[in-house]
């Protein structure tokens, strides 16, 4: 309804002021006037009521949001509560299947180990092998093993082989090398492994023997004999320490009252000289400069020669007329002299207590003259008789000399820079040797390209003359030679 247009008032008699009141004009306006103030109350009453029920309802609608929105809150919470529960739970799952998968994988690898393992064709490799990938036959267990040719080894060791190569390679015959090879059969033998196969006794000598023979770098051993150089290394010391420990005892022996008197006789038939028992000779050989105490290893005389400084290990021999070694003093370092090493040799402590007796050993001016010690003259303008002795001295020593030269021609290793360890050394030496006996007992002649000449310095001990008894008995023998005719 629009003001302007009311039935019962119109715009003459009516007036609105600020303050709200209206007037009439016209007579019955006090009537007029409270019509129309109640119907102004109902009015807002009307509307005063309309705006509780509007608040009301306002405030209704507040609390049902909240509630909804509460509600909502709650029902997502547990929504995503059941939605984690639902993905741990699958998760679990996911790793149960894992786990049993990995235990179905040890599972048949263990049984595929077994089978393996109960396989008739085992790998047959050397157990400490370079490693390289390679795959063993049939259900085997796949090892890291590198493949190398045997090709030169195998032609050596069959039958066809020609002897003289044989001989060229390993410095003695087939027969020689069989003999070695079953005296070190039982020592040396390995037995095979359910993995790989033993390399057989035969291979073993012949790395060893090879190497000391030729002084190749492992590098080539491992070439040539198809093994790794790891293997080489051990093969040659424990193939030396073998031979050392079984061999040794038996062909490196003083001789026995037969043998000696036979000994003895050699010599006087070629000299003159009687009751001589051996020669005695030092050779050093050559070292890599050890990290500890090298100044005990420094062979003076030899840096003196080249220059530069030189270190070795001495080995000490006495031979009878063929070569062959009787004694041996092996391992003391390069700066003793010839004189010192025998006072440690057990040759020497075993004459000390008498049991060397009415036999000589001969040897350089770098040994003492004593009561079982033949050495030369050492003082200038020597008459014709001690120049005479002197002769027929160098005769012997030549024999042991030339015994040394051979046993550096035959087995070349000596001739250079050892390069295993010092504790290891004695025996690759001892083995050297033993072996250098064997082939001069069986009559191995060398090659001619082999044989080389040796010189060691020797030092004048400054109390050459040990024994009056010795300086006696040495004239009486220069005279001999002389006025028997046999100087």
């Amino acid at each position: 309804m629009e003001i302007g247009s009311s039935p019962f008032l119109s715009a003459e008699v009516l007036a609105y002021t600020n303050t709200g009141i209206i007037t009439g004009t016209g007579g019955g306006d006090g009537d007029k006037f409270y019509w129309f103030q109640d119907m102004e109350d109902g009015n807002k009453r009307s509307r005063n009521n309309e705006f509780m029920d509007l608040h009301s309802s306002t405030s209704l609608f507040d609390d049902e949001m909240k509630h909804e929105q509460l509600q909502w809150f709650t029902d997502s919470d547990q929504g995503r509560g059941a939605v984690f529960e639902s993905n741990y739970s699958e998760t679990n799952d996911y790793f149960d299947q894992i786990q049993s998968h990995y235990t179905e994988i040890d599972e048949f690898d263990d049984s595929r180990t077994k089978r393996a393992r109960k396989s008739s064709s085992p790998v047959s490799v050397p157990a400490t092998e370079d490693s390289g990938p390679s795959q063993s036959g049939g259900t085997g267990r796949r090892l890291w093993v590198k493949d190398r040719s045997k090709d030169w080894w195998e032609k050596c060791n069959h039958p066809d082989f020609p002897e003289e190569e044989f001989k060229r390679a390993f410095r003695m015959s087939k027969s020689t090398f069989d003999m070695i090879c079953k005296e070190l059969e039982s020592t040396v033998m390995k037995k095979n492994t359910t993995l790989r196969d033993a390399i057989p006794v035969r291979q073993r000598v012949a790395v060893c023997v090879w190497r000391l023979a030729t002084g190749e770098p492992l590098r080539m051993v491992s070439k040539r004999f198809g093994l790794g150089i790891s293997t080489c290394h051990k093969l040659v010391l424990e193939v030396c320490a073998a031979i050392k420990t079984v061999l040794m005892p038996k062909y490196v022996q003083w001789p026995d009252e037969n043998k000696l008197t036979k000994t003895k006789s050699e010599f006087e038939s070629v000299t003159g000289i009687p009751n001589v028992a051996g020669a005695i000779y030092t050779t050093h050989v050559p070292i890599i400069a050890p990290k500890s105490n090298a100044a005990a290893y420094l062979n003076k005389k030899q840096s003196e020669k080249t220059q530069k400084q030189s270190y070795s290990i001495t080995l000490q021999g006495i031979v009878d007329p063929t070569g062959v070694f009787t004694d041996v003093s092996i391992g003391w370092p390069g700066s003793m002299s010839d004189e010192q090493i025998f006072e440690k040799s057990a040759f020497y402590q075993s004459a000390v207590k008498g049991q060397v007796k009415g036999v000589w050993v001969v040897g350089s001016k770098g040994y003492p003259l004593m009561d079982w010690v033949l050495v030369p003259y050492a003082h200038q303008n020597l008459t014709w008789t001690q120049h005479a002795f002197n002769e027929k001295i160098e005769e012997i020593e030549k024999v042991g000399k030339e015994a040394f030269a051979r046993l550096k021609g035959r087995w070349s290793c000596l001739q250079k820079r050892a390069d295993v360890k010092l504790q290891e050394l004695p025996a690759v030496l001892g083995a050297c040797c033993v072996l250098h006996n064997i082939c001069e007992l069986r009559n191995e002649e060398m090659e001619p390209e082999l044989k080389i000449e040796i010189s060691d310095d020797e030092v004048v001990p400054e109390n050459n003359l040990r024994s009056m008894v010795a300086v006696q008995a040495r004239d009486y023998i220069a005279h001999n030679l002389l006025h028997h005719g046999l100087a």
